[in-house]
């Protein structure tokens, strides 16, 4: 089995619902990233063989194969292919094991996998609630319904039981949650993420068009008192807006390639695939995953979590990360050092890549050897990907 090399990674600046990013279609904002890829890599377009892309509500301007859609939005020759996948929330993290997976065994050289979720434009629900009130059924099915009766799978739901089950007060999460936004705003004024930003353009409020570089979700004027006052989403629950992960707007992407992808694309990698895992449990708290999917990952990787520099665990909701790091007694010092999607939006099918690209800058920026990230997903999956810096 040979070797899977990242060579470029990026990501737009996240958008809020119906902000700077929301008159973009999903299509070619996608299809910027694709063509920042292969700019940063400084190869020939051709030479790309697939472009695999996580996307979730694919229904509306999602639908179609939005895959197949950014790339004729980009500017990648019309001879290159596409395929969307859907592992919920670990959609495009999913996208990067197939496209590791595909190097790896020499089926292909040079694979970017890439996410994509306009989610102002193709909001959650679309591809569900809105069919089942106008008569085409849910998706559970009687046979579902007989395993778990009564019980709509719910991430909000699940979130709660994770607070619930660890004994994470309001109070707790709520300085996660500000610590999230102070992190953000630390990484954002002191250029962390310039490396990584495909730059935009979006529409001012003067009219005029401007790059968009900066993270709309961060709350610069956030204080700890301003988290604490934001009220429950659930009565009597523990879990706020301020403790909870941001719609967002969002795309990115990395381009993976082997030994042979390398010499034919004359490109140097940034990281190296080291270890991949993807697990499933209990879909009712379904967001518990994370922590036993990385118990996986370090058994099959021969790896102790103490010999990881730095942990990118998507804040979905602040209970996730909080009882990661509880399971696996990781130093929250390195965990989500730029923050997470309290702060910084969760774009969905997109942020298993964006997560990814965060990862592999901060190594490259801090010196560090490895990196761990993880996604709770719904349903009650995960993916584990470890990376080594080169």
């Amino acid at each position: 089995m040979g070797e899977a090399y990242i060579v470029a990674a990026a990501r737009t600046a996240g958008g809020k619902r119906n902000g700077k990013v929301s008159g973009w279609h999903p299509a070619d904002l996608a299809g910027c990233v694709l063509d920042d890829l292969v700019a940063r890599a400084g190869c020939d377009p051709a030479l790309v063989e697939d472009v695999i892309m996580g996307c979730v509500i694919q229904a509306g301007e999602q639908s179609q194969n939005i895959a197949r859609g950014a790339v004729l939005a980009s500017h990648l020759p019309q001879h290159i292919p596409g395929v969307s996948v859907d592992r919920q929330c670990g959609s495009s993290q999913q996208a990067l094991h197939f496209a590791a997976a595909t190097v790896m065994a020499g089926v292909m050289d040079c694979v970017i996998a890439a996410g994509i979720e306009c989610m102002t434009r193709a909001p959650m629900g679309l591809s569900s609630e809105v069919l089942a009130k106008n008569g085409y059924g849910r998706a559970k099915s009687p046979r579902q319904e007989a395993k778990y009766p009564d019980i709509v799978f719910s991430q909000f739901s699940g979130a709660e039981m994770m607070a619930e089950k660890h004994n994470f007060s309001k109070d707790e999460m709520d300085a996660f949650g500000f610590d999230s936004q102070r992190k953000a705003i630390a990484a954002t004024r002191a250029g962390r993420f310039d490396e990584e930003i495909t730059l935009i353009e979006v529409v001012g409020p003067d009219g005029a068009r401007l790059p968009h570089a900066v993270d709309e979700g961060i709350r610069f004027d956030v204080t700890l008192d301003g988290v604490r006052g934001v009220r429950p989403i659930k009565e009597g629950g523990r879990i706020s807006a301020a403790t909870a992960s941001q719609i967002c707007d969002g795309a990115s992407g990395v381009m993976v390639v082997n030994e042979r992808g390398l010499k034919t694309l004359g490109v140097q990698p940034l990281a190296r695939i080291h270890a991949m895992s993807m697990t499933a449990g209990d879909p009712v708290i379904m967001l518990e995953e994370p922590l036993f999917a990385t118990d996986r990952a370090l058994k099959r990787a021969g790896m102790k979590i103490d010999a990881i520099d730095l942990y990118e665990v998507n804040e979905a909701f602040a209970p996730v990360p909080m009882a990661w790091l509880k399971h696996t007694g990781a130093d929250p010092s390195r965990l989500n050092v730029h923050g997470g999607a309290i702060a910084l939006g969760h774009p969905l099918g997109a942020s298993g890549t964006k997560l990814m690209t965060t990862l592999v800058h901060a190594l490259r920026a801090q010196g560090k050897r490895y990196g761990l990230q993880t996604m709770c997903e719904g349903g009650g999956m995960a993916n584990v990907t470890i990376v080594e810096r080169l």
